[in-house]
């Protein structure tokens, strides 16, 4: 029995963003796969309104709502396994860690910018090579991808050096995984494989700039869903720069590139400009930092991620507790005591400690 309890104890005790994304690509995805096998089968062809849910750039004008329909659709089995396994576990920490409006902002904004990215691309490619019926109307985006890799953006924020094991003898660090799947996608579009392979590094690339200049956070490193403090915008901390997805090598002149796009941005109003806010809660510190800040850094992170998800689920415990506390008479007395004796104890949650780290970043 306690087997069968536990798959519905997850399913219960996941938060309504998650829930809701995962039922949604089960069914969709089921559904697509089952009409898609049954109507190649059976007429020889898919039906043509399977197409108004993947997002085909020459049919995006007329299907408006592909550039979202299309996150919760994978063709394939495989695809949705893996978004099964990686995207929903994931979306499950980081929406207890950030909130749901938070986490909804993100899910809209990785998918939907990188699509449009993708869009653009493809027009810009069928003017280029003259080829209509393979770039605009051959090459349908779908799936998780562009989320997946801005969920391990997420993970690099927060836990870095964090050391995972894939396929049971792969050993790595979590900071390397985004590029490695960037290679990835480097390696499929350059076999011919551009649809949807090159959602990953849309997705890396608008998932950092979001948590790096826009998303909203406390000045104790917490969402300002879970905690109070001052206002800031996005994680300037060094260890989160964008030079730091590339190799030391290019870690100069890269640098003075990314310098110079930082500054004609805030100029711009593209990207909000450093505050003293940012200062006060140490997500930014200026460039010079040295070596030895870069893991004291991660760690106080990792903390200050800990702190407030702790926080967070110790909150959630006072609301239910006072939900069920009993109420008192109306004369004012004490209720009688009980004969029945509890041995339930409470215990209280640890609050973490945030060890602070020096450095600086960049843009």
């Amino acid at each position: 029995m306690a087997l069968l309890s536990t798959p519905l104890d997850t399913f219960n005790s996941t938060p309504p963003v998650t829930k809701a994304f995962a039922i949604t690509l089960l069914v969709a995805s089921l559904g697509y796969q089952y009409v898609s096998f049954t109507a190649t089968h059976t007429e020889g062809k898919s039906p043509p309104y399977l197409d108004w849910l993947l997002l085909y750039p020459g049919w995006w004008i007329y299907n408006p709502w592909t550039i979202v329909t299309c996150v919760v659709v994978e063709p394939s089995i495989f695809g949705l396994l893996g978004s099964l396994i990686f995207t929903v576990p994931s979306l499950r920490y980081f929406e207890r860690l950030w909130g749901t409006v938070e986490s909804i902002k993100f899910i809209l904004i990785t998918t939907v910018i990188s699509n449009g990215i993708s869009l653009v691309v493809n027009y810009i490619e069928s003017f280029i090579f003259g080829n209509p019926e393979l770039f605009l109307y051959g090459m349908p985006y779908y799936g998780t991808m562009a989320l997946q890799t801005a969920l391990l953006v997420a993970f690099t924020q927060i836990i870095p050096e964090h050391q995972v094991q894939l396929f049971g003898f792969i050993k790595a660090r979590v900071k390397r995984l985004p590029m490695a799947y960037v290679t990835v996608s480097n390696i499929m579009c350059i076999i011919g494989l551009q649809s949807p392979w090159i959602l990953i590094q849309w997705g890396w690339l608008v998932g950092w700039g979001y948590l790096r200049f826009y998303k909203k956070t406390s000045a104790d490193g917490a969402t300002l869903n879970g905690t109070i403090g001052a206002e800031t915008w996005g994680d300037r901390s060094e260890t989160f720069a964008f030079v730091h997805w590339f190799p030391p090598l290019v870690h100069g002149p890269l640098g003075k590139v990314t310098e110079f796009v930082y500054d004609n941005a805030v100029r711009l109003k593209l990207v909000p400009g450093h505050s003293s806010a940012d200062a006060e809660g140490g997500s930014y510190m200026p460039v010079g930092s040295g070596p030895g800040n870069t893991r004291a850094e991660a760690e106080r992170r990792r903390a200050m991620a800990l702190k407030a998800l702790d926080q967070r689920m110790a909150n959630n415990a006072a609301s239910n507790a006072s939900g069920s506390r009993p109420p008192q008479p109306a004369n004012g007395e004490p209720p009688a005591p009980s004969h029945k004796r509890s041995g339930s104890v409470s215990k209280r949650p640890t609050e973490t400690s945030s060890p602070t780290g020096g450095g600086q970043g960049q843009s």
